[in-house]
């Protein structure tokens, strides 16, 4: 809990100018993010924004029949509340924690003023919002054209980047429910994976053991999302 307690840790506010990071720290707000906790519902006036350090959260869009699909996920490279930067106070998406963890909050419209004084730290979160508009889109591309396979790499790519080891706490069911596939699709999908040497899958634990082989059986879309953070936050090293 130690090593959590540290803005820093998130990789915006690491990136911050001192003078906007002063301002900004006496209203962050250390809290805890365990596994399953609801941030906030589609539709929800967004009242705190949030800089996960060890935690991660997953965008959920949800249909009128309970299904649902991740079309992003936040980890300690950004921030969840982007549409309080678009002139939005709400957001059509659920926030949901896939991996449990710390991170800090403030409230939205301490952010919102601060993002409208048109300085360093709007051109940050700028940046990073269209990062994650790449993220969504090739999500969605993802989605329709690639294998759950690939799909899975790609999500266990994504999820071990924001992470500081390779560990992983999540069942095939909620993967199954982050992806938008049946529980049946991840089952043969993690055993292929671990048939070859790639992760280790064991009661709800995955561990990735090859990160360049799992590298090599994802898709495109993996790189494209990294790339694009890269080179529009090169010094997130996202």
């Amino acid at each position: 809990m130690e090593t959590a307690h540290n803005p820093h840790l998130n990789h915006l506010l690491e990136a911050l100018l001192k003078a906007d990071y002063d301002r900004l720290f006496p209203n962050l707000e250390f809290i805890e993010m365990p596994l399953g906790q609801v941030l906030c519902e589609s539709g929800d006036k967004l009242k705190h924004v949030y800089f996960p350090t060890t935690s991660i959260v997953s965008l959920l869009y949800v249909m009128e029949n309970g299904a649902s699909a991740e079309i992003a996920v936040v980890g300690n490279e950004g921030i969840l509340g982007v549409p309080i930067l678009l002139g939005g106070d709400s957001t059509p998406s659920r926030a949901v924690v896939q991996s449990a963890g710390y991170g800090y909050r403030m409230k939205a419209l301490l952010l919102k003023n601060e993002f409208n004084q048109a300085g360093q730290l709007q051109r940050l979160l700028l940046r990073y919002t269209q990062a994650l508009i790449t993220q969504m889109a090739q999500t969605a591309v993802c989605n329709r054209h690639h294998s759950v396979e690939q799909q899975l790499c790609r999500w266990l790519l994504l999820s071990i980047d924001r992470l500081s080891g390779n560990e992983l706490c999540m069942t095939q069911e909620l993967i199954a429910n982050m992806l938008g596939v049946r529980r049946e699709g991840v089952t043969e999908a993690a055993g292929a994976l671990q048939q070859l040497g790639l992760i280790n899958y064991h009661r709800g634990h995955i561990t990735v053991l090859d990160r360049k082989g799992l590298e090599a059986k994802s898709c495109e879309c993996y790189q494209v999302v990294k790339n694009e953070f890269d080179r529009l936050l090169p010094a997130l090293r996202v």
